[in-house]
């Protein structure tokens, strides 16, 4: 394949004319390396309109010297819990030649990092990864072409945890996150698999999708955890030799590991002595209480007046199983079950959300009539939150560490 050039093909003559006027538009705050692929980014995410793909990248450059991308980004040092409980890496390249970005992402543990470090050192850090593929990508260009500007990203869901992320601040961090992305790296993604993916996923992935654009949710490839399907899908897009035995492919590290932990870092639960912050007030969740007689059932109802809203909930029984379920009756009193029956069994509690719409009513019922013997004692958190009003997701660099420790939900 013939290496990246200056000019592009496959766009038709209206949209190199907007190309033309976008480049002329924007001359004054381009480097050499962004070339007419780099400014094709921009335009393809603001639908070829050449006036919002200047702005879209002006605010961009803006964000870039916010953050110091350019400048003190290069030589910033992450904080040692960092460097060592941050899982990712690569071990090679797609079939085309971009960089293959692995993620086991059940290493994340955002509590712990979150009590150690502010939000701004793990996006810090999140940008120093990217941008070093993105220089990786433009290298690979020069040998294999175009395609391979973007990455290729696998997403490792084994063993994925709701609770961490039903916790404000490890939301607030993942929606602002995702928000950085998709103004600021615009059609950077060639496809991402999403694999190992519990049920419970589903239902995470159908709440963080608002904040993330079509194109990207396009790219997105979802499996459970039948390895057979997932990896010989990895395989259609990359060679065995690139891939960790984990994935499907033929790489060990230096240690004989099919998963490449020396190369690709695993993350892992961060050791308490890490922490800065005081955890024990956020340990003390207040839930409600209530005791189901036999034969009874009862009811929670929570009112939703946005369309785009969450429920959220952390329930749990301590002795014996019970059924509940969520309803949703609109304002002509049409009533259905938009969530199970689902059996809560004693132990750890279940914690989950669920995308909602309103205005309605959604009714949480936990359901003992059909025991005859025993009563059910049932405690609950129950909340339904608008994600885009009630997250803190402002992209502000702030290194006070104490910005990141916002009250849990």
């Amino acid at each position: 394949m013939a290496p990246v050039t200056n000019s592009v093909v496959g766009i038709d003559d209206d949209q190199r004319f907007a190309l033309m006027k976008f480049r002329r538009s924007v001359k004054d705050v381009l480097k050499p390396e962004y070339n007419d692929h780099f400014l094709l980014r921009w335009l393809r995410a603001r639908q070829w309109d050449p006036e919002a793909a200047e702005k879209m990248l002006r605010d961009s450059m803006k964000w870039r010297e916010k953050w110091g991308v350019d400048t003190t980004l290069q030589t910033w040092k992450p904080p040692e819990v960092l460097e060592k409980h941050f899982p990712s890496g690569s071990t090679g390249f797609d079939k085309e030649g971009s960089p293959v970005i692995i993620v086991p992402f059940v290493g994340l543990d955002v509590w712990g990092l979150l009590h150690s470090i502010s939000r701004t050192d793990i996006i810090r850090l999140v940008l120093v990864h990217l941008e070093n593929y993105l220089a990786t990508a433009r290298k690979q260009a020069q040998v294999h072409g175009p395609a391979a500007l973007k990455v290729t990203v696998i997403f490792d869901m084994e063993g994925f945890n709701m609770r961490q992320y039903a916790w404000k601040p490890a939301a607030e961090m993942v929606v602002t996150l995702l928000k950085i992305y998709e103004a600021n790296y615009p059609e950077i993604l060639k496809t991402c698999f999403i694999v190992n993916a519990p049920k419970v996923f589903t239902l995470a992935f159908a709440v963080v999708k608002k904040f993330m654009h079509e194109y990207t949710i396009s790219k997105i490839k979802i499996y459970g955890t039948d390895s057979k399907k997932w990896k010989a899908q990895v395989l259609t897009m990359v060679e065995a030799d690139q891939l960790p035995v984990y994935y499907g492919g033929s790489v060990v590290d230096d240690n004989g590991d099919p998963r490449c932990q020396l190369i690709v870092k695993p993350g892992g639960k961060v050791p308490k002595c890490y922490y800065t912050k005081n955890t024990s007030k956020e340990n003390k969740k207040e839930y409600s209480k209530v005791t189901i007689k036999t034969g009874d059932t009862h009811v929670v109802d929570l009112l939703c007046a946005d369309p785009e809203s969450v429920l959220k909930w952390d329930l749990g029984v301590e002795s014996h199983d019970i059924k509940w379920s969520v309803r949703r009756r609109d304002a002509e009193g049409t009533e259905e079950v938009v969530h199970g029956p689902h059996t809560l069994h004693p132990g750890a509690p279940s914690v989950g959300l669920l995308p909602v719409s309103g205005p309605a009513t959604y009714s949480v019922m936990f359901d003992n009539s059909n025991a005859f013997m025993r009563s059910k004692k049932v405690y609950y958190d129950l909340v339904i939150a608008v994600p885009a009003k009630d997250l803190d997701t402002s992209d502000i660099p702030e290194d006070d560490a104490s910005s990141s420790n916002s009250t849990a939900l």
